[in-house]
């Protein structure tokens, strides 16, 4: 029990005596000031890491506003230019269209103006949709000197071609029978051969034409895409005016004449534009071809 005392109390005497040493080594660092420096600095850092933060967050928070800003800028900056975009598109196609439209009024009246028969330059404003009963009704009628059974013609890409004839008058519009229509009948003649015969209408949607009356013995000198022309009589036409080419010829054991199919001149599909004639009415000097 003694030894056990003596023990507790040598371990006390040595931990007041470190105790002590370290105390000791307390009052000294604050004496000469290390700790108060310490802490400064330490207060210092911490305070100059939180502004560093804020002032990020802050930087952050601004260059993020200023990003949308930006963005919302460069959007309507966008929109304006798709704006523009659009207009250029529109008013390019207008001016392609409207230099369309000039070329082909240039070209049609200057064929109205060589040929000799008075004549009126008229524009398709309507058409029937029913091909075997098809029809178009031009912006021209009796107050412009149009008649009923005048010929109409047009002028495709420097091409002349047969389009038909006027069937009804108004005071301000006329109907044209095209010559596709089964009812429409024109005398020909093939250009090469010089053989006469009668073309008409089949109503077909392909819009082909047939030629009758030729007799089988032309047959060595007719051949695909042989044109064929008016004749001129019976003051139907003008005198050569191209109604279409021989697509097919065919021979029929039962008939002494030939099967002829052509294909139209014109292509009624585009045609927008045609120039109804006077064949009993001659352009005298001075006269002015209509051209409204």
């Amino acid at each position: 029990m003694g030894a056990s005392s003596s023990f507790v109390k040598k371990y006390i005497a040595e931990f007041v005596f470190i105790f002590f040493i370290f105390l000791s080594g307390i009052m000294l660092a604050f004496n000469s000031g290390g700790f108060v420096l310490n802490f400064k600095e330490v207060g210092f850092t911490v305070l100059a890491s939180f502004q560093k933060g804020v002032n990020t967050v802050y930087s952050e928070i601004g260059n993020t506003f200023n990003a949308i800003q930006e963005l919302s800028k460069l959007r309507e900056e966008n929109k304006m230019l798709e704006e523009k975009l659009q207009n250029y598109e529109y008013l390019q196609r207008n001016n392609t269209e409207i230099r369309k439209e000039n070329e082909r009024l240039k070209e049609q009246l200057e064929f109205s103006n060589k040929i000799e028969q008075k004549n009126y330059p008229a524009q398709i404003i309507g058409r029937n949709a029913d091909n075997l009963y098809s029809f178009f009704t031009i912006n021209k009628g009796s107050r412009n000197g149009i008649k009923r059974n005048m010929p109409v013609i047009a002028v495709q890409r420097g091409v002349v071609g047969v389009v038909g004839k006027i069937t009804a008058v108004g005071a301000t519009t006329s109907i044209v029978m095209p010559v596709y229509d089964v009812k429409c009948n024109i005398s020909a003649r093939i250009q090469n051969s010089r053989e006469v015969g009668l073309v008409n209408g089949t109503g077909t949607s392909d819009n082909r034409l047939s030629l009758s009356y030729i007799k089988k013995r032309s047959l060595e000198d007719l051949k695909i895409g042989d044109m064929v022309v008016t004749s001129g009589e019976n003051e139907n036409y003008i005198r050569d005016i191209p109604i279409g080419t021989i697509s097919k010829i065919k021979v029929l054991d039962y008939d002494s004449s030939l099967e002829i199919e052509l294909v139209p001149i014109v292509d009624f599909s585009r045609l927008e534009t045609v120039i109804v004639t006077d064949v009993r009415e001659i352009n005298v000097r001075g006269y002015k071809n209509e051209e409204q």
